[in-house]
């Protein structure tokens, strides 16, 4: 992966599995099954996203299949209840769909994911076509970059931006994606603006600060 912000349209999957609003509630399941996926787009048009049918919006037919709801129970979740009569994916989905857009950055759709609680979103053009799908899986795989790859950013990004003179080289050792900072600096109030930087680099677990301040013995005997 290459520096800088990493985007929605670097790991999302382009293949992707959606229904019309007229698939059956068996074909839905059926997909469901074959793609090993829990969440289908539903499609309208040329292919502008309308909405979202789940595993969650197909249960409430089997948690109600025999059992005679209450008032209250009628009365609080007259949704899940229309669901369980549900027969097409128009019926069941759940819209307006929570999308997001390629040019996203990582941080944003997951934070979208935690706002809307959903496990994944479909990817859509400016108007609204369905481009591909991000998981929380996806989101995840910056965390498959190499140690030597994020030393080699936070040098780049960080060290020579924050630190564009220092009296000696600095260290920057990773391991297993938790980063360490070494060295001698002159001014120690960069110490939390440098880990703040290097914890921003997508990837880094973790980062530990070991600068001594002033400079060092071989410069000043």
């Amino acid at each position: 992966m290459s520096t800088g912000p990493h985007l929605v349209s670097d790991v999302m999957t382009h293949t992707v599995v959606a229904v019309g609003r007229d698939a059956r509630f068996k074909d839905i399941v059926q997909l469901m099954e074959e793609w090993k996926v829990s969440a289908l787009p539903v499609l309208a048009g040329e292919g502008r996203v309308v909405g979202v049918v789940s595993e969650a919006d197909l249960l409430p037919k089997e948690e109600f299949r025999d059992d005679d709801p209450d008032r209250f129970t009628q009365r609080s979740r007259l949704a899940d209840l229309a669901k369980a009569g549900a027969l097409t994916a128009g019926e069941l989905m759940s819209t307006p769909a929570v999308t997001v857009h390629a040019d996203a950055t990582l941080a944003q759709a997951a934070r979208i994911m935690a706002q809307r609680r959903v496990k994944r979103l479909p990817v859509v053009n400016a108007e609204g076509v369905l481009d591909g799908l991000v998981s929380r899986a996806d989101l995840l795989k910056v965390f498959l970059r190499t140690d030597e790859d994020l030393a080699r950013e936070v040098r780049q990004e960080v060290i020579s931006t924050l630190f564009p003179a220092p009296a000696e080289p600095l260290g920057v050792e990773v391991r297993e994606g938790v980063v360490t900072l070494t060295g001698h600096i002159r001014d120690t109030s960069l110490v939390p603006v440098a880990a703040r930087l290097v914890r921003a680099v997508e990837g880094v677990v973790d980062v530990e600060c070991d600068f001594s301040s002033g400079f060092p013995r071989s410069v000043t005997g």
